[in-house]
Parts: structure tokens; sequence; C-alpha cells
């Protein structure tokens, strides 16, 4: 027998299309990121905004958040550290325990970030009817709202999992 394609259901055609629209906003966040000074890697400002979300993230828990090794996060947390977008804090009642905190500069590197992003955005919805903008910002604010999907991929386990 040759090679038959599964028929395709409308879950499929769905995800397909999210899976474009994704594309196409992934490039607008990366031309966000590289209109930014310092230009950065994708992870090291994906790391300053799970770092800024969460305060009280210690050097072990970034390197399970972005999923590498400890050594990799204290090279990136190191370079970050060096251009002043991060700093490391020792904690008095335990000097073992490093917190991580953005810093003023990192704070409003990400805000450069997010407020051309938007603007790309903005520019990018900008052509569709006011009604399916509309019903966009719903769906967007929906999806955004709804816990965060659990890793999927086979063989992963996520925190929830553990």
């Amino acid at each position: 027998m040759g090679c038959e394609e599964a028929p395709r259901f409308r879950g499929d055609a769905v995800g397909r299309h999210v899976v474009d629209a994704v594309e196409n906003l992934v490039a607008l966040w990366f031309a966000a990121v590289e209109d930014v000074t310092p230009r950065l890697p994708a992870r090291q400002v994906r790391a300053l905004r799970i770092v800024r979300r969460r305060p009280e993230l210690n050097l072990t828990a970034l390197a399970e958040q972005l999923d590498i090794g400890l050594p990799t996060a204290s090279r990136m947390c190191d370079r970050l550290e060096a251009a002043g977008l991060l700093q490391r804090n020792v904690q008095p009642d335990d000097r073992r325990e490093v917190r991580l905190v953005v810093t003023a500069d990192g704070r409003r590197y990400l805000t450069d970030v997010t407020e051309r992003l938007s603007a790309y955005v903005t520019t990018a919805f900008g052509g569709l009817p006011p009604g399916q903008r509309t019903m966009l910002e719903e769906i967007l604010r929906a999806f955004h709202e709804v816990e965060a999907p659990r890793d999927t991929r086979p063989g992963r386990e996520t925190p929830a999992d553990r």
C-alpha cells in the first residue's frame, strides 16, 4: 500500500491555523527583541520575564522553568548580571539561598520589548474589521487566563507531575 494520509479533522485545521498565527506572532516578538538594546538571545529575554513574574525565584527554579541545566542557567545569569539587567541577592537568613531579581534597567528593557511588540501586533491586527478584532481580543484573553498547558511532549515531566 502507498502512503495514505489520515483524514483531517476540524481540530487539525484549528490547530494548524493557530500554529500559523503563533509563527507570525513569534516573528513579531523576535523583531521587537532585536530592536531593543542590548540585543539578547530569546532565552535570556525569557529568563528575565520569568524572574520578573516570580521574584522568589532562585537559580535552580529558573533552570527548571527554562528546562536547562544549572551550569547553563548560571552562565546565563552571569551574562544578564554583567549587562546590568539581573541581580543575585544572597538571603541573610540562609546564605546558600540566592534569589534572582530583575534590576531597574532590566525592567526598562522588558518594558521596551513589550511596548515594541504591542505596537507591532497592533499594526498587524489593524487590518481586521472591528468585530473580528474584538473577537480575537476575547479569545486571546480567555486563552491567557486558562491554566498553563502541560508539556505533552513524550517523556516530559512537568512540575505538576512531580
